[in-house]
């Protein structure tokens, strides 16, 4: 595993390392507003697979993304209703995780044949560049093996997956704390999946009663 520790001034240079491993398939951690994620190709199918193998996940276990920009969803999300938008304006980038219907180019194993995928514009810049110097978009579960807690230490990255990743991006100790808020947005239904840092409440207020 190469390790690259993230100094001042030395981010645009480990974004782009980072990045020229996620597109020629590698698999690497990285922190983000939350806790260390865990990267690949959403559109590569045997990246995608070295996640399930890497945090021995099961298979019926979706994986999200987090993409560049709030404007470039419809990329990732076939016709993101009214509501997802207002999600959106309201509190991306941010730690608001929405549930949408997945464009048909994504590998089904990404999201597990539901057809609908977790999409995320996180806080930190840093990882926003790594999506967009991806591709637009990088994948982004918890870079910790299923059953166990979310990390926000590189070094409890490393003991735990060390071995099972490529490359790991290391910027100390992430913000922790709450995970991001999943909200699903279907056929104009709002539904809070996991309330995390932003309350049911905030959403409510923007959404409405929908």
């Amino acid at each position: 595993m190469e390790r690259v520790r993230i100094e001042p001034g030395t981010e645009a240079q480990a974004v782009a390392r980072a990045a020229e491993v996620v597109r020629t398939g590698g698999l690497i951690a990285f922190p983000t507003d939350t806790y260390y994620g865990l990267g690949a190709d959403p559109m590569n199918e045997r990246a995608i697979a070295r996640i399930f193998v890497a945090k021995r996940r099961a298979l019926e276990k979706p994986v999200l993304i987090l993409i560049a920009d709030p404007s470039e969803v419809g990329r990732f999300a076939v016709d993101p209703p009214e509501s997802a938008r207002r999600l959106i304006e309201a509190f991306w980038p941010g730690p608001l995780t929405l549930i949408l219907k997945a464009v048909p180019a994504f590998p089904s194993l990404l999201h597990a044949g539901t057809g609908r995928i977790g999409i995320r514009c996180p806080g930190l810049p840093l990882a926003r560049d790594l999506a967009r110097a991806a591709g637009g978009a990088i994948t982004a579960t918890s870079a910790n093996v299923s059953g166990r807690g979310p990390i926000d230490t590189a070094d409890e990255v490393a003991a735990q997956l060390g071995d099972r990743i490529d490359l790991l991006l290391d910027a100390g100790r992430t913000p922790g704390g709450k995970e991001s808020t999943v909200v699903s947005v279907e056929s104009g239904v709002v539904r809070v999946e996991r309330e995390g840092r932003i309350a049911e409440e905030q959403i409510r207020t923007v959404v409405g009663g929908s």
